[in-house]
């Protein structure tokens, strides 16, 4: 089968389309025959040579070389291992598998759920690792309350629109904070109010919020502080590695201060009954993906490149078969 795999570390250019074996699912797993998968940071910082993130996962990243790229999932259930009961051939899946940019994908059939009939596989597939991120940030870290003012730094990307809409799902006032031309979308998706960061440092209006989630936030954590209410909660989940690793290693620190917190949001789990969840609010309709573009499996190096450079509005999904789209 066909497979994108980094074999060496560097920039997108490196990824080669190659011929690797196909999987064969073990007795608790399933094979997937992938229609669509999505792009997420991970999938490219973790090979940058230099980086920080490189340097710190060390080993693992070492034993990633070589391997197939992707997490993201949505398709078609080709064969069954032994020990499994809940899915059979032909059952439109989506959920999370190492290796998801290519034909065909196994993985333990817990990391799986049926797709729900409302949603394409593309936008199936743009859905787990950032919804994941986003609920687990809201409700594990940030401990989300109905009614409370919730501020989302960083509302545009992957991560941020799940989670304006994760929030409001759970009763929250939301405040979305993003670039000018993101603005509408944010109002489209349920934010109450939108910051334009270019025009507003939402840190120093005098506003105060009781969580903020800052998904690709800049601001220095005790300016996060200032912006919360008392007993306010702000989790960092992602931005620049500086602010991932001051968040880290000062937010424990910085907690002490006061009555005010700041956690930080790791790369999220995928426990079955959180993707039941997320399934829940894709067929109710309370979430729903956002895709900036599609581009097929050969041209996985072209899409990583655009949500790199371009700033995805929303998620970029590659497609493995020729008629699944959008």
């Amino acid at each position: 089968m066909k497979a994108i795999v980094y074999t060496e570390y560097g920039p997108p250019d490196v990824l080669q389309l190659k011929e690797v074996e196909k999987p064969t699912p073990k007795e608790k797993q399933i094979l997937v025959k992938v229609h669509a998968a999505s792009v997420n940071a991970l999938d490219y910082r973790r090979f940058e040579k230099l980086s920080l993130l490189g340097r710190l996962m060390g080993r693992v990243v070492i034993k990633a070389i070589n391997k197939v790229l992707g997490a993201d999932v949505a398709g078609t259930v080709e064969a069954v291992g032994s020990n499994v009961t809940e899915f059979k051939p032909g059952d439109e899946v989506f959920g999370v598998a190492p290796g998801s940019f290519a034909e065909y994908v196994a993985n333990g059939a817990s990391k799986f759920a049926l797709k729900p009939a409302n949603v394409s596989f593309a936008e199936a597939a743009a859905v787990p690792v950032a919804a994941f991120t986003a609920l687990q940030g809201l409700r594990d870290k940030g401990h989300i309350q109905v009614g409370q003012k919730v501020l989302i730094d960083g509302a545009s990307g992957g991560v941020g629109i799940f989670a304006v809409q994760i929030a409001k799902a759970y009763g929250a006032e939301v405040t979305a904070v993003c670039s000018t031309r993101n603005l509408a979308m944010a109002r489209s998706i349920g934010a109450d109010h939108v910051i334009d960061y270019k025009q507003e440092d939402f840190t120093k209006n005098g506003q105060h919020y009781d969580l903020i989630l800052a998904v690709n936030g800049h601001h220095p954590l005790l300016h996060y502080r200032r912006a919360l209410s008392p007993n306010g909660i702000c989790v960092v989940a992602g931005g620049a590695m500086s602010q991932v690793v001051r968040a880290m290693l000062l937010g424990p620190l910085v907690s002490k201060l006061g009555n005010k917190k700041i956690g930080f949001q790791g790369i999220a789990t995928t426990p079955k009954n959180d993707l039941l969840v997320i399934k829940e609010l894709l067929e109710t309709g309370k979430i729903a993906p956002i895709i900036d573009r599609c581009y097929p499996l050969h041209q996985t190096v072209e899409a990583i490149r655009y949500l790199v450079e371009e700033h995805a509005q929303g998620k970029v999904v590659i497609t493995a078969r020729n008629n699944d789209k959008t």
